[in-house]
């Protein structure tokens, strides 16, 4: 089963996000902050992809990502966001890419299903 780290600030897209992931077969950590044990959390999950919300500058996600980066230079970290310019955005950043709030179940598994490397996806 595949591991996947969500961090939403909006409690309520994060219960549809924790929802329809474990629905998808994922194995979800799902976290509403980007609090000190984040990092913490990546070391004991070990995901396969982790996605952060990408709140208006993004400041703070942006440097999440890149510490995850500097830890885990492979593992896939996306952009979750409803800014208009994210497409813009995420690659500048850090991020392997993006998803767009607000998104589409098939689409957002799509995404995920395309950052999960292939020796790693669980078989039906």
């Amino acid at each position: 089963m595949d591991t996947i780290v969500v961090q939403e600030t909006d409690r309520d897209v994060l219960d549809v996000l924790y929802t329809a992931l474990e629905i998808g077969g994922f194995n979800v950590y799902a976290l509403s902050a980007l609090d000190d044990d984040f990092l913490e959390l990546i070391d004991k999950a070990r995901p396969h992809v982790v996605v952060l919300d990408y709140v208006l500058s993004g400041e703070q996600c942006i440097f999440i990502c890149r510490e995850i980066k500097r830890k885990y230079p492979q593992l896939p970290v996306l952009a979750l966001s409803c800014n208009s310019n994210i497409y813009d955005l995420y690659r500048k950043n850090g991020f392997d890419g993006y998803i767009e709030k607000p998104f589409d179940l098939d689409k957002l598994y799509e995404i995920l299903h395309r950052h999960i490397p292939k020796h790693t996806q669980a078989r039906p």
